[in-house]
């Protein structure tokens, strides 16, 4: 690594989610796109999204309390883009880039149809933070499109084509360099060490 350069605080993180977040119902369904969310907690299941209050989108989520967080694949980054370049004040941005709004199973906001996993979420706090306010959530349910199962149930979440956003640019997720817990993981015993030719016994 070369010499490093001090900059002022930034939003510097890297790679993050494209997220499609819809609001709304599905009679006058909204999107917008927002990078700002992430998981905070497994029990209960928590997450977030950060919103600037100025957003068209945050009155309407502050208002219902409900909001569907849908992930974004590489099919869908145009309408990602769009959506988060253009407001719903104006704009019908499911019409425009051809979403299908869909009903969720336990919140009033809809899900986007063409994605493959989504999740329902209910605010439990709003906590201002400056530029942005913090919609710090629960998610009641997740719905998870078939193609992304196995047929044991498991989910794959590589056959989904899911995208990301670093430093002002999209990119499709590429290959797959391990999984959770690869670097401690013991390998199976083998009868030989690997390379090492078994001796023949002699008669």
């Amino acid at each position: 690594m070369g010499k490093k350069q001090i900059w002022k605080p930034g939003a510097l993180l890297a790679p993050i989610p494209p997220a499609l977040v819809s609001c709304g119902t599905p009679e006058a369904p909204n999107v917008l796109t927002v990078a700002w969310t992430g998981i905070l907690a497994t029990h209960p299941a928590t997450t977030y999204i950060s919103l600037r209050p100025e957003r068209y989108s945050y009155a309407l989520i502050r208002e219902s309390g409900e909001f569907v967080i849908n992930l974004t694949t590489e099919a869908l980054v145009r309408a990602a883009d769009f959506c988060g370049a253009r407001s719903g004040r104006n704009t019908d941005k499911f019409r425009e880039m051809k979403l299908t709004p869909l009903a969720a199973s336990a919140v009033s906001a809809p899900l986007i149809a063409e994605s493959p996993v989504h999740l329902e979420c209910r605010v439990r706090e709003i906590l201002p933070l400056g530029s942005h306010e913090m919609f710090l959530s629960d998610i009641l349910a997740v719905q998870v499109d078939e193609s992304c199962l196995d047929r044991e149930g498991k989910l794959h979440l590589e056959r989904c084509g899911l995208a990301a956003f670093a430093h002002g640019e999209y990119f499709a997720l590429g290959r797959r360099l391990g999984s959770f817990g690869f670097s401690v993981r013991r390998r199976p015993a083998c009868a030989h060490p690997p390379g090492v030719r078994r001796r023949k016994k002699k008669d």
